[in-house]
């Protein structure tokens, strides 16, 4: 069996492959892209939908997003408002809407789905994604994947129940959250009340009614975390090589590609991401849906080398940034070329670094109150493999991420130390 075949999974059924015309984005008919979120990461998308063809509208909560500044539209409104998005949809009539943010009026999406509209990946996928309890009960009772030992909470008295079954130390979370919102390390029975009480306040309570529901997760011996981007097509399923990566209090910091594994490590990661995908797909083509577009699978590797599926993100992931240096189709060509119709095989995920080389990302986290001004440049790129990204953001107001380096290097170390010293080189003023 070849690495193609190894590493596709066709498409059983033909009725969701619409493929979209490609050519005039100011002409009649062009293929209209509406996206819902504006941040860094549909900024790069954006870019490559245009280079394809396709008609831009970028639509954020604020304006000066960073898609913003290059589509061709862009509309500012409350996306959990499901008057305000109808609205924005009736208007814009797009062909395809993405999600780039959980905030959403997820019932106006598969509104929106249900009328013609192709929702990526899916409006039934980005439902799953979302919330923890759909996720975990199709990873691990209906597709098998290993995952920690869990329990779900509808009250504090039931995650009193949950932390007893699990044991401690754990993690509870709000069933609606993301980038670490409402987590907690609960290490005795003193501290769950505060759990508690963190997860109702980092819930995303658009979403919800007066309670969350919180998941209570073994704490497992973790040895690091991977993500595998894992890309649905009209060719099947496909996965990259696996990324290496280093958060700090929930939130991406570094990453780097391909990550050191032990001999079959990347096979087996690769495998649970796979299935994980062809599970999620196979919710949305029975309901009519592609399924199409990038997937940031992310995976728990403990201490006796044995790998955990963890969460799905149903788009590119901010860890795959490094992709930008690692591959010839970024994740966001990719997610680019697969939402429009377009197929991708094995031979479209490989890497294009030097034998032996590795691509590092480090994130660049400004803290202050007010506009970043980046300068010193020059010196920062100064040695050869080094890029930078600014993502442009209008303001700062604490701490946000507002560019990555990014590096090829001849080892992790190497990568990682190189894209580091551009985010210490650069000197950012905010004022």
């Amino acid at each position: 069996m070849t690495e193609t075949q190894v590493n596709t999974v066709a498409n059983s059924s033909d009725s969701c492959t619409t493929h979209r015309p490609l050519g005039t984005p100011l002409g009649k008919h062009p293929t209209r892209v509406l996206f819902l979120g504006s941040g860094e990461l549909g900024k790069e998308v954006t870019i490559e939908l245009m280079r394809l063809g396709a008609w831009v509208c970028a639509a954020d909560s604020y304006a000066g997003a960073p898609a913003q500044q290059v589509a061709h539209e862009y509309r500012v409104l409350d996306m959990a408002n499901a008057v305000e998005l109808q609205a924005l949809f009736n208007e814009v009539k797009p062909d395809i809407i993405v999600p780039e943010v959980e905030a959403i009026a997820t019932d106006v999406l598969a509104g929106a789905a249900a009328a013609g509209a192709q929702v990526v990946p899916s409006a039934e996928i980005a439902a799953i994604c979302m919330d923890r309890e759909r996720l975990r009960v199709l990873a691990h009772e209906e597709l098998g994947l290993p995952t920690t030992p869990y329990r779900f909470a509808g009250s504090l008295e039931e995650l009193r129940e949950g932390t007893a079954t699990v044991g401690y130390p754990c993690v509870v979370k709000p069933v609606m959250s993301s980038s670490g919102h409402g987590q907690s390390v609960v290490r005795s029975a003193d501290a769950i009340d505060a759990a508690w009480t963190e997860a109702q306040e980092g819930r995303r309570a658009a979403d919800e009614g007066d309670v969350s529901r919180v998941i209570v997760e073994a704490l497992a011996p973790l040895d690091r975390e991977l993500t595998v981007l894992t890309v649905s097509s009209s060719a099947g399923i496909v996965t990259c090589a696996p990324i290496g990566q280093r958060q700090e209090s929930g939130d991406y910091r570094e990453s780097w590609q391909p990550a050191a594994e032990p001999a079959g490590e990347a096979e087996r990661a690769q495998e649970i991401a796979r299935t994980a995908v062809e599970g999620l797909v196979a919710r949305a083509r029975k309901a009519g849906e592609t399924g199409w577009g990038v997937f940031g699978v992310e995976l728990f590797v403990l201490n006796d080398g044995s790998i955990l599926f963890n969460e799905v993100s149903p788009r590119p992931h901010d860890t795959g940034m490094v992709t930008m240096a690692s591959q010839r189709l970024s994740e966001f060509a990719l997610h680019a070329r697969a939402i429009l119709g377009l197929p991708i095989t094995a031979e479209h995920v490989a890497l294009s670094l030097p034998a032996g080389t590795v691509a590092a990302s480090h994130a660049i986290v400004v803290g202050g109150d007010g506009e970043a001004e980046f300068t010193n440049a020059a010196e920062a790129l100064a040695e050869p493999g080094t890029d930078l990204r600014i993502f442009a953001k209008p303001e700062v107001h604490g701490h946000r991420r507002m560019a990555v380096a990014l590096a090829i290097g001849t080892g992790e170390a190497d990568a990682r130390a190189k894209a580091g010293q551009v985010a210490d080189t650069l000197k950012i003023d905010v004022r």
